[in-house]
C-alpha cells in the first residue's frame, strides 16, 4: 500500500476547506454544530505541513507494542479536545464526568480544548508524528476523514480490546465498521454527526417535507431551498434519494447525483448552497426547506416552534468524530481506559444532555431519561432502531478522487 501523502490540493480543494472553516462546519462552536468534515482537503498551510519537500511521512505500524507505556508509574492522562464538547458543571468550570473519572481511577486528566479545527491540528501534531515523537498527547478527537488518514499513516496506535469491555459491548451497531478502520481496531466514536432535513412548517404552509426529491422537484417550495456546501452531506444525501449507496458508490454515481443537483440550479428551485447561515433564514422562513445539520435543529427547535425536521425513507448521512491514541502516547493504557469509560451508560448520557449530539452508546435512553427525559425521545440524540437503520456513511476517498469530486461540486456551487 502506498503512504504517501497527496500532491498539493487543487483551487476547489482549496475552495472547499475555506468554506468549511469560515462558513460551514468549522466556524461554528460545539454546541450549536459540526465543523470540518469535509475530506481530507487542506488549507495552502495545511497542506505543505503534509507535503514539505516532498518527503513522505514516517510510517509505522500502529501496533500496541508502539511505546514503552508508563500509565501504571505514572497516573494521568492528556486529553486534546474540541471546544464545548464536554459536560461542564453549573460553575462553567469543572467537568464531573471527568472528575468522577478520576475519584474512582486514581488517574488525573489533563484536558486541553485545543482542537478548533481538524486541519490546523492535524498541523501541530504532523513535526512529531513524522519524525516518530511523541505528540505530548494521550488521546486525541477527531473527524472521521482525518482518523482515516492518520491510521493510514500508523499515527496511531491500536487499542487493547482487553481494556474496553464497555467500548465492546455497548457501541451501537451503526458505528462498528467504518471502512477506514475495521472492526474498531484504533478509534471509538465520540459523537455520531447527523445530516437530515429540516423545514419550517409555518413557510411551507403546513406541508411537510421529508425527501431530496421534493425538495428538487415540488413546485411550492421552489427558490426557497437550501442544500449544504459541505460536499459528503449533499451529494450523499441526493445519491440515497437516487438509490445509491453513499458507502459504495461509482464515478457514474457521483456524476449523476451532480446532475440532479445542478437541474435543480438551472430551475432555480435551489435558492442557495449554505454554511451555517441557514439557520436564520429557516427561522424566518425565507428558506422553507434544507439538507441541515441536526444539531442545528435541536437548537433551532428551542426558540422556534416552527422548526420541524424529516429523516427521509431513502435514509441520511452520518459521520463520526472519534477518539484515537496517537502513535508515542505515553499513557496508552489510561487512556484507553478513559474511552472505556464514556461507553457505561450514566457516564454517556451525562455527555449526551450537555452536548446534544448523536450518543454512540447503545441502550443509553434509559440513563438519560433520568436526566431529562425530553432528551431520552430525541432521536437526533438517540436514534431508535429504525432512524439507525436508516443511517450511512459516505464513503473513503482517495486523492484522486477527492480532487475530481470537490472539482466538480465546486462548479455546481459556483465556488
Amino acid at each position: 500500500m502506498d503512504h504517501h501523502e497527496p500532491e498539493a490540493p487543487s483551487a476547489a480543494q482549496l475552495a472547499a476547506i475555506r468554506r468549511t472553516l469560515t462558513s460551514g462546519r468549522g466556524a461554528l462552536t460545539r454546541r450549536s454544530t459540526l465543523r470540518a468534515l469535509g475530506a481530507g482537503v487542506l488549507t495552502a498551510g495545511g497542506a505543505a505541513a503534509l507535503t514539505a519537500c516532498g518527503i513522505p511521512p514516517a510510517k509505522r505500524d500502529g501496533g500496541a507494542e508502539d511505546t514503552d507505556d508508563r500509565s501504571a508509574k505514572e497516573k494521568t492522562v492528556i486529553f486534546s479536545n474540541w471546544t464545548e464538547y464536554m459536560d461542564t458543571g453549573d460553575d462553567k468550570k469543572t467537568r464531573p464526568t471527568l472528575a468522577a473519572f478520576t475519584r474512582r481511577t486514581g488517574i488525573s486528566v489533563k484536558y486541553t480544548e485545543d482542537i478548533n479545527d481538524n486541519v490546523e491540528f492535524f498541523g501541530k501534531i504532523r513535526p512529531q508524528l513524522a519524525a516518530g515523537q511523541e505528540t505530548g498527547r494521550d488521546l486525541i478527537n477527531l473527524t472521521d476523514w482525518l482518523a482515516a488518514r492518520m491510521i493510514r499513516l500508523g499515527w496511531v496506535q491500536k487499542l487493547d480490546p482487553a481494556l474496553l469491555p464497555n467500548a465492546y459491548a455497548n457501541l451501537s451497531p451503526q458505528f462498528r465498521r467504518p471502512d477506514w478502520d475495521p472492526g474498531r481496531a484504533h478509534s471509538y466514536p465520540w459523537t455520531g454527526i447527523s445530516a437530515v432535513i429540516a423545514y419550517n412548517i409555518r413557510a411551507t404552509g403546513g406541508k411537510k417535507v421529508d425527501s431530496v426529491s421534493q425538495l428538487l422537484d415540488d413546485p411550492a417550495l421552489k427558490g426557497r431551498v437550501g442544500f449544504l456546501t459541505e460536499m459528503r452531506d449533499t451529494v450523499g444525501m441526493t445519491l440515497l434519494d437516487l438509490g445509491k449507496n453513499p458507502g459504495k458508490f461509482t464515478d457514474a454515481d457521483y456524476g449523476e447525483a451532480i446532475g440532479r443537483l445542478q437541474k435543480g440550479v438551472d430551475r432555480k428551485q435551489i435558492r442557495r448552497f449554505h454554511g451555517n447561515d441557514y439557520t436564520a433564514d429557516l427561522s424566518k422562513g425565507d428558506i422553507a426547506a434544507c439538507v441541515a445539520w441536526a444539531g442545528d435543529v435541536i437548537q433551532l427547535q428551542a426558540d422556534n416552534p416552527d422548526i420541524r425536521y424529516a429523516i427521509p425513507a431513502a435514509g441520511y448521512i452520518t459521520s463520526t468524530d472519534n477518539l484515537l491514541v496517537p502513535a508515542g502516547a505515553r499513557h496508552r493504557a489510561n487512556a484507553t481506559r478513559l474511552i472505556d469509560y464514556y461507553y457505561e451508560r450514566p457516564v454517556a448520557a451525562r455527555l449526551a444532555a450537555y452536548i446534544n449530539y448523536v450518543c454512540p452508546v447503545e441502550g443509553v435512553s434509559t440513563e438519560l431519561g433520568k436526566i431529562d427525559p425530553a432528551l431520552a425521545r430525541n432521536t437526533l440524540i438517540v436514534p431508535d432502531r429504525a432512524m439507525a437503520a436508516k443511517s450511512h456513511a459516505f464513503r473513503s476517498l482517495s486523492d484522486a478522487e477527492e480532487k475530481a469530486y470537490e472539482e466538480k461540486f465546486a462548479k455546481l456551487i459556483g465556488a
